[in-house]
């Protein structure tokens, strides 16, 4: 039970909520005439992306929202007796949106096994706010209280959710402010490893994919004291619950900007900078951790070279089948890499944050220098060639990054390695560049594939089409002739 004092406090309680409500999703708002029902909604509505004022159906008994991610209708039954919900076609709201229900006893018979009740009940400016969670909310409501008392710990008890957003992993981030200040929850769920599927181990495993926040707090601060750069600071943890709180670094995404208009080369110009003071700062594989020790930044070793690539064999030709045998595939598929992943092996190896690209990249327009660069999602970093991450920009996975611009920043950067290290190989950081390049865009394609067939994520699948045009552009360098005849043997070269 929640004791709210305000009506605003009711509405942050209900924005708080906002992360668990899927885009099919029932919300019952039970309680007397003005307890606080419209209320509790209309905090909800608008951390759910309602940008319009919401105000109660009383009398059109249904409102619908269109959101950014989903539908939502506010039901309000006051008027209605028990049978004419048919009327309204609540069975069918419910199996294609999110429903926010006041007064839902009239349809109690129609109700789903999975929804969330929330019960509003006293006088003055005091109310008792009562969750229940059934079906898949009981398992949402108990997350929900370990967030809620996670916040309390940390000072930040009654916050109110201004927004939310995820990523392809299982992390979500919300936006809370208090008080004139804002700080970002990393929701990041404890979950399995998943199924085992190389010697006992699981995927995550192999490919060093993160499941706690440990390496994400290392690489900010190094990120942040060392490089020069922003990067969110963590200022509150638990790790075991997988819950974070870090700085809010703003809203300007690279990828938002050039989408709405915004110039790409100057901001991918930042970026090529940024990386450079990042292995220009000498980052090393042991980063010290504010508590003390290190953490042990994972080699990007072959085998997570090997499971990557295979993506494309497992997810990637079930949407384009070759007709080919699918041994003899993965037989020539593992011969055609190898001497190229042996000749990587011998190469030099920095930090690399494996996800530098549009998503993950903001300016912050009131800092100076390279504090300007804002980076996040560094999580998953490793021990590889300092190419992987210039090859993650300029090869962007989400947008085009036209071929003169990967040019000039490739060549910016190589001049400023050159000016470091008189013994830079600039063939040899080519040779490297394209490899990686080839080896990324594969597993990408595998992924995307994934997410669109396992996750329901089909806006991933638009994508393709560049990701395969960056793997060409990669397998046109000529040390890759071989492997490049393995991919016009069995992919489609359109």
């Amino acid at each position: 039970m929640w004791e709210i004092d305000s009506p605003e406090a009711l509405k942050a309680l209900a924005s708080r909520l906002s992360a668990f409500v899927s885009e099919r999703d029932i919300i019952t708002l039970s309680g007397d005439l003005g307890a606080g029902k419209t209320t509790f909604a209309q905090g909800l509505l608008a951390a759910l992306g309602v940008t319009e004022a919401a105000t109660s159906p009383t009398y059109q008994i249904v409102h619908a929202y269109e959101t950014p991610r989903r539908t939502v209708y506010h039901c309000d039954l006051y008027r209605l007796s028990p049978g004419d919900e048919e009327e309204i076609g609540f069975a069918e709201m419910c199996q294609t949106a999110a429903v926010l229900v006041e007064w839902p006893d009239i349809v109690a018979g129609a109700l789903p096994d999975d929804r969330l009740d929330v019960r509003i009940e006293g006088d003055g400016t005091t109310r008792r706010v009562t969750l229940t969670g059934l079906g898949a909310w009981e398992r949402k409501l108990a997350r929900f209280r370990q967030i809620e008392a996670f916040l309390a710990r940390c000072g930040w008890a009654g916050a109110r959710c201004l927004g939310l957003r995820g990523d392809a992993s299982a992390r979500q981030f919300l936006r809370l402010a208090r008080a004139g200040e804002t700080v970002m929850l990393m929701d990041w769920p404890p979950k399995s490893d998943g199924p085992p599927i190389r010697g006992g181990r699981p995927y995550c495993a192999i490919a060093h994919l993160a499941r706690e926040g440990t390496p994400f707090i290392a690489v900010s601060n190094w990120l942040r004291d060392r490089a020069g750069l922003s990067a969110p600071a963590v200022t509150a943890s638990d790790t075991d619950a997988g819950l974070y709180l870090i700085e809010d670094l703003g809203d300007a995404v690279f990828g938002d900007l050039i989408t709405e208009g915004e110039a790409l080369e100057p901001l991918y110009a930042l970026a090529a900078d940024g990386l450079w003071a990042i292995h220009a700062s000498g980052v090393p594989r042991s980063l010290p951790l504010p508590c003390g020790g290190f953490y042990e930044v994972p080699a990007f070793d072959r085998e997570a070279m090997d499971v990557e690539l295979d993506l494309l064999l497992q997810w990637y030709f079930r949407l384009e089948p070759t007709g080919a045998d699918p041994a003899e595939t993965a037989r020539s598929f593992v011969a055609a890499w190898a001497p190229h992943l042996d000749w990587l092996e011998n190469q030099p190896k920095t930090v690399a944050l494996r996800d530098y690209h549009s998503p993950n990249l903001l300016i912050c327009r009131e800092r100076d220098g390279l504090k300007r660069l804002g980076v996040i999602d560094f999580q998953d970093a490793v021990w590889a060639h300092p190419a992987y991450d210039l090859v993650s920009l300029l090869q962007d996975a989400r947008l085009d990054v036209p071929e003169a611009v990967e040019r000039t920043l490739y060549a910016r950067y190589c001049e400023s390695a050159s000016a470091a290290d008189p013994a830079f190989d600039a063939d040899a950081f080519a040779r490297a560049y394209a490899i990686l390049g080839a080896e990324r865009n594969t597993k990408i394609l595998g992924i995307f594939v994934r997410l669109s067939m396992r996750d329901g994520k089909h806006g991933y699948l638009r994508h393709l089409p560049r990701i395969r045009r960056y793997l060409w552009q990669n397998l046109a360098h000529p040390a890759l002739g071989d492997l490049k005849a393995w991919y016009e043997a069995h992919l489609n070269t359109a």
